[in-house]
């Protein structure tokens, strides 16, 4: 028992080769939190710096029918390896993925897999467009063919004032 407390308050030698002040590894946080401090200075220099630039407006994913449907195989391949999660992580995907795609997959062939066009949908028919425009051409050669009619027509009124009236053209030549 009094041996114990004796080596309490004495130091422990140092090992061989080392001065009793340097430690011969770094404290676990300390090693993982400067793994850098063995390295040179230049190859610290040489490591590429991060882009500091953020995107403007970030782009939000779209996938095609054909990376749904290989993903959803693969998937299904995973699930009997126990390995989905794996797999997710690499794609960079969430699970809600899957499940969205699965029922699209159920509900129809690889139409439903085609990604939606986002935002409200067009109240108007693609047709009304081209009916408004047909509508408007239709208005605006009826205005065309009244005013060639009056130009006819003054002739045959100019005529008719001086006392020689025009012949009046046979239907039957126009057919």
């Amino acid at each position: 028992m009094d041996f114990s407390v004796s080596l309490k308050n004495k130091p422990l030698p140092a090992p061989a080769g080392l001065p009793a002040a340097e430690r011969s590894e770094p404290e676990r946080s300390e090693g993982e939190r400067s793994a850098a401090a063995g390295k040179p200075a230049a190859e610290l220099r040489a490591l590429p710096r991060p882009d500091p630039e953020v995107v403007a407006k970030p782009r939000r994913r779209s996938f095609t029918a054909e990376y749904k449907l290989r993903i959803l195989q693969e998937a299904d391949n995973a699930r009997f390896s126990g390995t989905i999660g794996a797999f997710l992580r690499r794609e960079g995907l969430y699970s809600s993925h899957l499940v969205t795609w699965r029922r699209e997959r159920e509900g129809g062939t690889l139409e439903a897999l085609t990604p939606l066009k986002r935002g409200p949908k067009s109240k108007h028919h693609p047709l009304d467009a081209e009916l408004q425009k047909l509508r408007r051409e239709n208005e605006r050669l009826t205005e065309r063919l009244r005013k060639a009619e009056i130009i006819i027509e003054v002739p045959k009124k100019v005529a008719a004032l001086l006392g020689r009236p025009l012949p009046e053209p046979d239907p039957e030549e126009n057919s």
